[in-house]
């Protein structure tokens, strides 16, 4: 049951729809989904059927194509036009041969979901299947065969046949008389057509139960077939029934045989008129051709057992078949030449694709090597300034802790950890941040060593003063000569540890340093670690002790 388009079947010439056949594709209706852009024709815009790729790429229903050369000349696709007016080419031109079948989408779109939209039928499957189910659809209204007006169910033709069809009668050859289907399959009247071919006969009728209407009829009509229908069913069945037509055909040759031999056996050399027409074709004698170019006529004098051989008609017919598999391979070349043409095509456009992709990678490689360089650029004056802040912010930290009178305290926090690192020789001694004598005066500093160092390493703690590399230092006297008072403070005020000492002018931890500072002088015994750990004292309180330095500086 086709769905109207928007150029209907009847506006096809010569090509009207078989029964529940679409002459166009597919209506989209059928499908269980929306169906993609690409699976719609061009033309028609319903489902493909039996799609042929154009060498513009574009895809056409076998029939949509089919009229649309027929019906323009020198017809351009729609769809060229619609997209791009401009780029319009030789490739646009419309033609048969120049389209070829496009096996990818035909598969995809025998894939798909469909249903049957017949009222009364709940059948659903895949589109493969779906010609088949249209010609069995036992729902479906098809017109009886005979030609008789009714539209039937096809479940119900056997019905109307058997008992409402005014037009179902056949004629037998021989003894002129109408009979019904099931008394010409009983009937016994030895005339021109055999048991077999009446079966052959039947077969055919059965296969030919579609629409008669602007049908045309099979090219072995003439030998008996009586099938009807559009030029691609007409295609389709002449592929499908070759065993049957070489039945009609051996026993239309048989026919001639026998009238041959009984035109010569008269004494007059005539053939009786009853004689001329076979099967009722409609053709007498002198219009058929007969192989090995025998003529009739009176002065021919013919030899019933000298003529073809079924040998003979068996070399013919095979002769038949090898020019029609010749025509088809010629068929298939050139549906392949076409193919290898599009693909040349589609290279070439794939070949300019590959340079332009290459030009524009170089140009992208030479953006990312700039980029690179720009970057790397970037992370050395990134690093440049995370020196400077380093180093501002070590200026601030020293701003911030140092001491321009010559009194420093240094808080020490986390003894316990810092004692135990010393004992193992992770860090073996502390440096204090770095304090003065006066605004423009000594810079020195204080080293502790928690877990002593020289007499007092593992016993006691030692402290040592440092002078150090200062920025004024061309302006001060030398060798360093202030008194140095170490105090380690009891975070409780009762009893702190005190310890001086006077600098040796001979010694050169006192001279100008030459490096950033001098070698470290004090007190390597400061005191006793028991003493710093005991409880009875709060030197250690919450893991901190703080060290303090008086320096004389009068």
């Amino acid at each position: 049951m086709a769905e109207k388009t928007t150029r209907g079947p009847q506006d096809v010439p010569g090509s009207s729809p078989d029964e529940n056949e679409f002459p166009f594709g597919y209506p989209t209706n059928i499908c269980e989904d929306v169906p993609d852009q690409k699976y719609l024709c061009s033309n028609c815009n319903n489902i493909l059927k039996k799609a042929l790729q154009t060498l513009c790429g574009h895809r056409y229903c076998s029939a949509c194509l089919s009229w649309i050369v027929r019906n323009n000349k020198n017809a351009i696709c729609q769809k060229c036009k619609e997209e791009d007016p401009s780029t319009l080419s030789e490739g646009s031109l419309l033609a048969e041969e120049r389209a070829f079948g496009d096996a990818a989408i035909n598969k995809e779109i025998s894939e798909l979901k469909v249903h049957c939209v017949t009222l009364g039928c709940s059948w659903s499957g895949i589109m493969k299947n779906f010609e088949e189910h249209q010609s069995l659809c036992e729902y479906a209204l098809i017109p009886c065969h005979t030609g008789c007006g009714h539209m039937v169910m096809r479940k119900k033709l056997a019905d109307h046949l058997e008992n409402g069809c005014v037009n179902n009668v056949t004629m037998c050859q021989k003894c002129k008389r109408s009979l019904s289907s099931s008394e010409y399959q009983e009937h016994s009247c030895e005339g021109n057509l055999c048991k077999e071919q009446k079966r052959v006969q039947t077969e055919t009728e059965k296969n030919c139960s579609t629409p008669l209407i602007n049908k045309d009829g099979c090219r072995f009509s003439e030998v008996g077939c009586s099938f009807r229908g559009s030029k691609e069913k007409i295609k389709e069945h002449e592929k499908t029934a070759v065993g049957a037509h070489m039945l009609l055909l051996l026993q239309h040759i048989k026919q001639l045989k026998a009238s041959l031999c009984t035109a010569a056996k008269a004494p007059n050399g005539s053939i009786p008129q009853s004689e001329l027409n076979v099967n009722g074709a409609g053709k007498s004698i002198s219009d058929l051709q007969i192989p090995g170019g025998l003529e009739i006529n009176g002065d021919l004098e013919v030899d019933c057992f000298s003529g073809p051989s079924v040998s003979e008609d068996e070399s013919v017919l095979q002769q038949l078949v090898r020019e029609k598999v010749i025509s088809e391979l010629e068929n298939k070349l050139h549906v392949f030449e076409n193919i290898v043409a599009v693909l040349n095509k589609e290279v070439e456009t794939s070949n300019l694709e590959i340079t332009a992709f290459r030009r524009q990678s170089e140009l992208d490689q030479n953006i990312i090597r700039g980029l690179e360089l720009k970057i790397a650029e970037l992370h050395r004056c990134l690093m440049q300034k995370d020196a400077g802040l380093s180093s501002l912010h070590k200026s601030l930290l020293f701003s911030e802790q140092a001491s321009y009178d010559g009194v420093f305290l240094w808080k020490i926090t986390d003894v316990g950890r810092k004692l135990q690192d010393s004992v193992t020789g992770r860090t073996v001694s502390l440096y204090s941040p770095a304090f003065y004598t006066a605004k423009y005066g000594y810079k020195v500093c204080l080293r502790v060593y928690l877990n002593g160092d020289g007499t007092g390493k593992g016993t006691h703690v030692s402290l040592f003063f440092v002078v150090m590399r200062g920025d004024y230092d061309a302006l001060l006297p030398w060798p360093f000569r202030h008194k140095v008072t170490f105090m380690l403070l009891d975070q409780n005020n009762r009893e702190h540890i005190i310890d001086a000492f006077r600098p040796d002018l001979t010694s050169a931890s006192f001279q100008r340093p030459v490096n950033d500072m001098n070698v470290a002088s004090g007190c390597p015994m400061f005191l006793p670690l028991s003493k710093l750990q005991s409880p009875k004292y709060a030197y250690v309180k919450e893991d901190t002790l703080f060290l303090k330095c008086i320096i004389e500086t009068n």
